[in-house]
């Protein structure tokens, strides 16, 4: 079979441009000769040379909801921990809270450098990032004041004190997540004086929310970011 291929550039009325395929197909047996033809145009310019208007669908924003770099991936790991607490599996829930910390932690920072770069530019895209920036901080938070109490069920203190540290900078002692960390440094022996407080700035946005701890049975409340 023999096949010859033409590329021929052709003005047509109303396009600016066409390109002419034209495939000639012979056949060796029966002699058989097959054309096909093929138009491209542009569709901007089809629409614009009838008169047309060109529309434009709205583009949709991706789900990463799938992926680790995502609340809901970090929130799944915090669960999958609290599962493992629930069995005395401290090894599985120390990975898996290591992962959610750090996850959040990235994700916190990322919101924060978007709030930043918008402030004074766009005061919407600024505020979104910033909640978005807040909300991952507190899991962040939340996650690392977990992880303590693990390192703190293996009798690790010298692992919980600096996770501890972290939450009391990022909270301050007057957050309840804050209070709650700086009893763990009592009780841990790190500080000789107990800290009454004044009554705890409740935790925004998701104020009131309390997980369990693997050790006491205490609850805590989600974070606030520094």
């Amino acid at each position: 079979m023999v096949v010859a291929m033409r590329f021929i550039n052709q003005p047509f009325t109303g396009l600016s441009t066409a390109a002419l395929v034209t495939l000639s197909l012979v056949g060796a047996a029966g002699g058989v000769l097959v054309q096909a033809t093929q138009v491209r145009a542009n569709p901007v310019e089809m629409a614009q040379a009838s008169g047309g208007e060109v529309e434009i669908s709205p583009v949709q924003p991706g789900n990463l909801s799938s992926t680790s770099l995502s609340v809901e991936g970090a929130k799944q790991l915090m669960a999958e921990a609290e599962a493992a607490i629930a069995n005395q599996d401290f090894a599985t829930a120390e990975t898996k809270l290591k992962s959610a910390r750090d996850t959040l932690n990235q994700l916190s920072t990322y919101y924060q450098e978007l709030a930043q770069l918008f402030i004074g530019v766009d005061t919407r895209i600024n505020r979104s990032n910033r909640e978005k920036a807040l909300e991952t901080a507190q899991m962040r938070d939340q996650a690392s004041y977990q992880l303590a109490l693990v390192y703190r069920a293996q009798n690790q203190p010298d692992l919980a004190v600096p996770l501890l540290m972290e939450i009391l900078r990022s909270q301050q002692p007057t957050r309840d997540l804050g209070q709650r960390a700086y009893q763990q440094l009592f009780e841990l022996g790190f500080v000789s004086e107990p800290y009454a407080g004044r009554p705890a700035t409740p935790d925004s946005p998701d104020a009131g929310a309390e997980s369990t701890s693997p050790t006491t049975g205490a609850t805590s409340t989600s974070p606030t970011p520094q």
